[in-house]
């Protein structure tokens, strides 16, 4: 069998039939040894009964959520190939063939776009529309170097054992980045068609809910990319505060007619090259992690970074900034001293302290973080 027309279904007794029937007439039409499946969900409406008299194959998916129908349904397939679409009759399975043709080519992972097919009146919220779905497609392909422009379109077609080689978990919306974002990480060729989206027939409210489930991609996307969600904010905090704080330990920075930075500003500084310096280490154990579990995290510039640093070297590096963070105390001790260790210009001897404080803090966390790091690298 080479396709398979995979449905997730909840209570679609208005809309399963039309879709099941448009779907049909396409694999006929086109000569094409194929089956509709419907991964039933739990409906109390008939649609089961409803799909098996349109003759549609029925399971029945008792995980709830759209995501774990759709995995259900996957595993149950017969065909080589699978088109997924919702059953609300939103999309139009009479008109398959760019999908049908890319993946014929070898394509792995064939997505639709709706804003280059088409999106019509009523057929999507203005909210989804213009921020929803534009901001969180935008987000995947920053942070995954993906070339997919509409990261949540519910039609799509793949090889079925290349999708069910990433082992897909989501069970709720958050699928539909799921499978683009492991995709991607695996690097499977992925192509895009447009697709034409069309106002449902079900006469009810969505099964979406739009900020639950969007907040739920995004919090997907965050934590499957802790190189953006950690590393690189953290590493440019801490290369904020580093400068920042340099340059103030010189002396203040006087901006005519607006404000001067002082020793305030340089304790702020100070705090940033820590936190950021901790935020990065929170990017490194678990990219590690990931790597360890055998997780598809990231690939390219972090990958190599990993590899390169050593133990050794990051714990030469936190003993450095701690042997100078302790050169400052003695400094300051002995400023101290030549005033006969009686009361000190502040102005003064912060711009030594809160530097010292500063590089012994960031040692020490260099230094234990890298042991962490080679805990769980241990084989």
């Amino acid at each position: 069998m080479e396709l398979t027309i995979l449905m997730p279904c909840l209570n679609e007794a208005l809309t399963v039939e039309t879709c099941i029937r448009k779907a049909r007439g396409y694999l006929d039409k086109r000569g094409i040894a194929g089956e509709v499946l419907i991964a039933d969900n739990g409906s109390t409406d008939g649609s089961q009964l409803i799909a098996q008299s349109a003759g549609a194959r029925v399971i029945q998916i008792d995980t709830k959520g759209y995501g774990a129908a759709l995995i259900g349904g996957i595993t149950a397939a017969n065909g080589d190939f699978v088109i997924m679409g919702d059953a609300d009759d939103s999309y139009d399975f009479t008109d398959l063939d760019a999908f049908v043709e890319r993946l014929r080519s070898g394509v792995k992972l064939v997505i639709g776009n709706r804003f280059k097919g088409g999106i019509r009146p009523g057929a999507m919220p203005l909210l989804n529309r213009y921020l929803g779905n534009p901001a969180l497609s935008l987000i995947g392909r920053t942070l995954f170097s993906s070339p997919v422009g509409d990261f949540h379109c519910g039609m799509r077609g793949f090889e079925r054992r290349a999708i069910l080689a990433l082992h897909l978990r989501a069970s709720g919306m958050e699928f539909a980045s799921e499978m683009v974002v492991k995709a991607s990480l695996a690097q499977l060729t992925i192509a895009e068609v447009p697709t034409t989206l069309s106002p449902d027939g079900r006469g009810r409210e969505p099964h979406l809910r739009p900020w639950r489930d969007g907040w739920r991609h995004l919090r997907f996307m965050l934590l499957r990319s802790p190189q953006w969600l950690f590393l690189y904010p953290g590493l440019g905090l801490t290369a904020l505060g580093v400068i920042g704080a340099s340059i103030l330990a010189i002396g203040p920075v006087k901006v005519p007619g607006i404000f001067t930075l002082d020793i305030n500003a340089l304790l702020y500084f100070s705090i940033a090259a820590v936190v950021g310096m901790q935020i990065a280490f929170f990017g490194l154990f678990a990219l590690a992690l990931g790597t360890k579990m055998e997780l598809r995290i990231t690939h390219g510039f972090v990958e190599k970074l990993l590899r390169l640093a050593s133990l050794e070297g990051a714990i030469g590096a936190g003993i450095f900034l701690v042997l100078v963070g302790l050169g400052g105390v003695f400094y300051a001790v002995l400023q101290w001293g030549h005033s006969s260790f009686g009361a000190l210009v502040p102005s003064e001897m912060m711009r030594i302290t809160i530097p010292s404080v500063t590089a012994l803090a960031v040692g020490a966390q260099i230094v234990f973080g890298a042991f962490l790091l080679g805990f769980i690298e241990i084989e």
